[in-house]
């Protein structure tokens, strides 16, 4: 993908991860809209950039599709989607199902929303590429939070199955499977009045660096650019997964130790 000229739309882009990547894909010359549900903090980020920004909720089908009629009416097409919107959830089980109603539209559905709606343009024209920006809990598993790991296995997945969909019909598929980033939803989570969730954000913070999202934002840009499927800010991760699919029963016995160290 030729980035410059390209035509960029980033979910959850007032904070973190996706700022940063909406930063670094204006820099590298794309034209961007940025959409996110705090109206004041993604008009912040595209005033930054220059770009278009779009209020809204981006696990919506109208919510989508209001991103995409504004990039198709300033630009005329869209050549990149960065599924960025993501949540926490609740701790434990969940104990709300709502709750879990929720967490799975905005960590699942979105990226499902947002691939009905580019995919059938791109394989017309050939080409196009969408970036699912997922977690390292999606290749290994999120302690404390099962909501939280549970839809970010299910966005992992979902990558892969649009990869080997239309990977051959010049579409590009990234998945992002940062551990520690320094965003405000990490912060939360060490902040958080609940014990589960202040552990979960513990099993993160020292399972290795915490990174900048600037960081992780250029591995995104070059993935886009090369065409690579997995983004690990951390590479560290790909040992972990290794190790985890060499012998399972270990791996699990390991995760319990590690919890179990941390209360």
């Amino acid at each position: 993908m030729r980035i410059d000229g390209s035509v960029a739309v980033i979910t959850g882009a007032g904070s973190g991860i996706g700022r940063a990547i909406a930063v670094a894909l204006a820099a590298a010359g794309s034209s961007v809209v940025v959409g996110d549900i705090h109206a004041e903090a993604v008009a912040e980020t595209a005033a930054t950039i220059g770009g278009l920004t779009v209020a809204g909720d981006a696990a919506s089908a109208d919510g989508v599709a209001a991103l995409l009629d504004a990039a198709h009416n300033a630009f005329g097409r869209v050549d990149i989607f960065v599924a960025n919107a993501g949540i926490a959830g609740e701790s434990g089980l969940g104990d709300d199902e709502a709750a879990w109603d929720r967490i799975i539209d905005v960590n699942l559905r979105a990226h499902i929303r947002a691939a009905k709606a580019v995919v059938p343009e791109w394989l017309e024209r050939g080409s196009g590429h969408f970036v699912v920006v997922a977690s390292a809990a999606g290749l290994l598993t999120q302690l404390g939070a099962a909501p939280y790991s549970v839809t970010k296995h299910a966005a992992v997945g979902f990558a892969e199955w649009l990869s080997i969909s239309y990977g051959d019909k010049g579409i590009g598929v990234s998945c992002v499977c940062p551990m520690g980033v320094d965003t405000p939803l990490l912060r939360a989570m060490a902040e958080s009045p609940d014990e589960e969730t202040r552990m979960a954000g513990a099993s993160v913070t020292s399972a290795g660096a915490v990174v900048d999202p600037d960081a992780v934002a250029a591995l995104v840009v070059a993935a886009i650019a090369d065409g690579t499927f997995l983004v690990l800010p951390h590479p560290e991760v790909l040992t972990m997964y290794r190790q985890k699919g060499a012998d399972y029963e270990r791996w699990l016995a390991g995760m319990r130790r590690f919890r179990n160290s941390l209360g």
